[in-house]
């Protein structure tokens, strides 16, 4: 089998992929154009990428391509719905850059706060200005406002209780008694949070519900003076809204993530509010540690090693939760050949169309237990028709509970 690495990862992923017997082709450079072709040559089955776009032009160039690795946790620069249409299993590593990029959030909020950026670089210059920066306001009793609780949000939590800062949080999965374990006050809206809070994070995940969610409302409803940070996706910030912020409201943000940033790892950079004094650009490092990119080298190797046992992608983003299931039918049978084939024969003349199976071996492996998840009408005549098969000890068939799992 093949993986190809479209993406800088640690050489201890390389190795261990190597170890387990697996042809890869490092191959970092790769974007666009040049990912197409490869995928098209290589032909692989496995495809591995960080920040790197995979469209659904890319994967019809391989066809034998069965499972794309996100190395990280968001996965928005995979085409998803295309990957779902071939069958392909998109898996991503969620969680392993956490502590990275909560502590750039960290970071960010205090340069924000003591001005360190323009102290170093009046240092830097020659230029002693203790006056202009000694007027930081300081993290202690400042509340901070958390907007999305998953790994990364949990993580900055636990920073700011830390630095003895109250925290409200919004996120669509906090309930009351979430928030009472986490330490959190939990508000009704990002509004809400953002009119209480005297620093605002965002970590949320690009979606179409995501996009924008700080908007002009959203900084109309901050504190004047407040600092927003971004460490999560630049869609998520209305960047004209931003910089009406900027100047009418005295908002001042730190940025690891903007519209428009570039691809590649070095280069020219420009962007409206580059220039800025009131904002502060780093160059989309939140999970860039040593770190967090071993933990996701691991993640990526144990993604790869789980499939080529089992079959299943740990962490998959793109299966049914539930599916369109109607019935289950329960087969207990003789293991042995042909059985199962002669059981999905009478399914097929049936007209049931196979939405999950699972075939169970007891011990000693002489029976087994099928368990066939199907959408269709019942017909107790092909029951009837399986129960006579040839080593099929019993039949049942119970109708499922409309989009809920049995």
């Amino acid at each position: 089998m093949q993986v190809l690495l479209a993406d800088k990862l640690e050489d201890r992923c390389l190795e261990a992929l190597r170890e387990l017997g697996l042809t890869v082709h490092n191959r970092p450079e790769l974007k666009e154009a040049a990912l197409s072709e490869a995928l098209s040559v290589l032909n692989p089955e496995i495809l591995v990428v960080r920040s790197t776009r995979v469209t659904a032009e890319m994967m019809a160039a391989a066809p034998a391509l069965e499972l794309i690795i996100r190395a990280g946790a968001g996965y928005d620069t995979i085409d998803v719905t295309a990957a779902s249409d071939r069958g392909i299993f998109v898996a991503n590593c969620p969680g392993k850059n956490a502590v990275a990029v909560a502590e750039l959030t960290f970071g960010l909020i205090l340069a924000l706060d003591r001005f360190i950026p323009e102290n170093v670089l009046d240092a830097r210059e020659g230029r002693w200005n203790k006056a202009a920066y000694n007027k930081g306001r300081g993290l202690k009793g400042r509340t901070l406002g958390v907007i999305g609780l998953g790994h990364i949000g949990r993580e900055v939590v636990r920073r700011a209780h830390a630095f003895e800062m109250p925290v409200v949080a919004w996120s669509r999965s906090l309930t009351d008694e979430l928030a009472r374990e986490l330490g959190v006050a939990r508000r009704n809206s990002p509004l809400e949070v953002a009119a209480e809070a005297d620093i605002v994070t965002m970590h949320l995940a690009a979606t179409p519900e995501t996009r924008h969610l700080a908007n002009r409302a959203f900084f109309e409803a901050m504190k004047p003076g407040a600092y927003f940070i971004n460490t999560s996706r630049s869609s998520l910030v209305d960047e004209e809204a931003l910089a009406w912020a900027l100047e009418h409201r005295g908002i001042r943000a730190a940025l690891d993530v903007m519209e428009g940033e570039p691809a590649v790892k070095s280069g020219s950079f420009a962007h409206p509010l580059a220039g800025h004094p009131q904002v502060y650009f780093t160059h989309h490092i939140g999970a860039s540690t040593q770190q967090a990119q071993e933990a996701i080298a691991d993640e990526v190797v144990r993604i790869i090693k789980t499939y080529l046992e089992t079959g299943h992608a740990p962490n998959c983003v793109n299966l049914e939760v539930h599916s369109p299931a109607t019935h289950l039918l329960t087969v207990r049978h003789l293991d042995k050949v042909g059985v199962l084939a002669s059981v999905l024969d009478e399914v097929r003349r049936a007209n049931w169309n196979v939405q999950e199976m699972e075939n169970l071996i007891f011990a000693g492996a002489r029976a087994a237990c099928a368990r066939i998840r199907f959408d269709g009408r019942p017909d107790e005549a092909v029951v009837q028709r399986i129960a006579a098969l040839s080593d099929v000890l019993a039949v049942s068939l119970i109708p499922l509970e409309p989009s809920k799992p049995e």
